[in-house]
This record gives C-alpha cells, sequence and structure tokens, in this order.
C-alpha cells in the first residue's frame, strides 16, 4: 500500500486514542475533585505537568484550575494536542483516506468532531462536563468497535491498529505519572484513604478498576503500578500494548527481506522484554516517575523508527 496512505490510518488511529484519553485524563481529575477531602488542594497542576506541555499551558493561562485546564485541554484550538485539534487532526486524516474506511467509519468519526465542535464554539461553562467527556469516550470506543467490524484486518487495520496501542501505551503511562506529580507537593497521605482514593481513580480512567478488584483484594501501590504497566492481558497496560504494537508490526513486514523493517521491530522487542523483566516493585522502589519518563522516551524512538521506515 501506499506510504501516504499508511500514514492518514496510522495517525487518524493515533489522534482518535490521544483525544479519548485526554478526555479521560480530564474525567477523573472531575471525579476525583468532587471526593477530594475538604482543605486539600485541587489537583489540576498534575495534569498539565503529566502532559509535558506545562510551558505551552504557561504561555497563556495564569493560574491552573479546573476551568483552564478544561479549556486547555479540550477546547484550545492553538493546542495541538487538545480534544479538538486532535479530532480535527484525525478527520482530516480520514478525509484523505476516505477510500480506505468504510462509511460508518468516517460517518463516526465526523459525528465526533461536529460533536465537540459545537461545544468549543459555544463558548459556554459546560452543564455537565462528567457527562461531556464520557460521552466522547463512549463515541470513541464505538468508532474503536466500527474499525475493527468493518475493515479488512489487512495492512491498513494493522497500521490503524499500531497507532492506536502506540498512543494508548504512552498515555497509559502519563496518567500513571498523574499520580507522581499528585504526591509531588507532600508525601503526608502515602498509606491513607485519600491515596486510596487517588489509586482507586486512576484505575477508573483506565477503566480497569473492576479488573484489578477481580485480581487484587485490596488497592496497593506495587499492584497498581503493575496492573497499569506489566499486565499481559488487560488492553490498556503498557505491556499488552506493547506486545500487541509488536504483533501488527510482524503482520506488516511479514515476508519482507528489506533489512529496515527490523529497526521499529527491535526497538519495540527491547521494550517489550525489559517490562517482562520488571517488577512493580522494583518500579516503585527506584522511582515511578523516571520509569515513566523512560517508556515515554522508548515509545517515542518506536514512532520515530516507524515514521523513517515506512512513512518517509
Amino acid at each position: 500500500m501506499l506510504s501516504r496512505v499508511a500514514e492518514s490510518i496510522y495517525w487518524m488511529a493515533r489522534y482518535i486514542e490521544r483525544a479519548e484519553n485526554t478526555a479521560r485524563f480530564i474525567e477523573v481529575n472531575l471525579n476525583l475533585v468532587l471526593d477530594q477531602p475538604m482543605g486539600v488542594d485541587q489537583p489540576w497542576r498534575p495534569l498539565i505537568n503529566a502532559s509535558g506541555d506545562e510551558k505551552v499551558f504557561d504561555k497563556h493561562y495564569e493560574i491552573a484550575d479546573a476551568d483552564s485546564v478544561t479549556r486547555f485541554m479540550a477546547f484550545d484550538r492553538s493546542y495541538p494536542n487538545s480534544v479538538i485539534s486532535t479530532l480535527r487532526n484525525a478527520r482530516e486524516n480520514a478525509r484523505s483516506v476516505r477510500e480506505s474506511l468504510s462509511s460508518e467509519a468516517f460517518e463516526q468519526i465526523n459525528a465526533l468532531y461536529h460533536y465537540v465542535n459545537a461545544e468549543a464554539r459555544s463558548g459556554v461553562v459546560l452543564d455537565s462536563p462528567t457527562d461531556f467527556f464520557d460521552s466522547i469516550r463512549r463515541h470513541c470506543h464505538l468508532l474503536t468497535g466500527i474499525l475493527d467490524a468493518t475493515m479488512s484486518h489487512d495492512l491498513a487495520w494493522h497500521f490503524a491498529n499500531m497507532g492506536r496501542l502506540l498512543e494508548r501505551a504512552d498515555k497509559s503511562s502519563r496518567i500513571l505519572d498523574v499520580k507522581y506529580f499528585t504526591l509531588l507537593p507532600t508525601v503526608d497521605s502515602v498509606g491513607t484513604a485519600h491515596d486510596d482514593l487517588q489509586w482507586s481513580s486512576l484505575l477508573f480512567s483506565i477503566s480497569g478498576f473492576e479488573a484489578y478488584r477481580r485480581q487484587h483484594h485490596m488497592i496497593r501501590s506495587e499492584s497498581v503500578v503493575d496492573f497499569f504497566l506489566l499486565h499481559p492481558e488487560f488492553p490498556r497496560s503498557v505491556l499488552f500494548c506493547i506486545e500487541n504494537t509488536e504483533w501488527s508490526l510482524a503482520a506488516i513486514a511479514r515476508g519482507a527481506t528489506d533489512e529496515r523493517h527490523a529497526v521499529a521491530a527491535n526497538l519495540v522487542a527491547e521494550v517489550r522484554q525489559r517490562l517482562r523483566e520488571t517488577e512493580a516493585t522494583e518500579i516503585v522502589r527506584f522511582g515511578l516517575h523516571e520509569f515513566v519518563d523512560s517508556l515515554q522516551s522508548d515509545m517515542n524512538r518506536i514512532g520515530a523508527a516507524i515514521t523513517q521506515t515506512y512513512f518517509r
């Protein structure tokens, strides 16, 4: 298939996943604020820190509160990673390869973009922000199901799958990093009911609370870290995403003799092996933030290798 088509499908899937995960970021914080004890600072700044875009935010906003962070992450058209910006980019990529998508898939992308765009244009405070961001998640889930059910699982589908999973792995690690930035000002709450509430909120943010509780009876930091990063079967864990990215890369390279195919595959295999050989207790002991930061660097390298090999 043409590299131009592969690239557009890959980025369409990445942008949709990015929009969904940004909505998850905001929604979990909204729920966390509602459950916060009196006198505890509202945890909006950690979302900006975990995104890695604090300089961009500080250039345009004076304080990190619910209104400014929600506006920045959801509706700011000048911020390339906001929900509205990523959905616009997903829609443009989908439009350029419309012949490779089913009509149902394109219509769903279009409907989701217009739904968020209408709220962005209104300029008024959301009546029910939790419902709004939950609706974005559901729209994205519907689109993922439509793509799986209406696309042939050929090269195009594998590029979409690979883009979605790499983006999901990155964002699952960033959601976990929110906990680090939340605890950064004080560690007095470690082991308290407030601490358990924060860990539980993170599990809800990846729709993994019930799956976690089926495996673990209590909320423990090491167990949650293990679930986010190292669980081989939960579809939003980093290990699951990396292993299935490796599967799609193998499908794309099947039968190819060009050695360039091995560059991205080798990087993915290295990350997969490191995750398989690491235990959550080691991650917590030596630094959760540092481990997550190195993971994000690894995924950036994988993304760059995919771009160089298949799109350039």
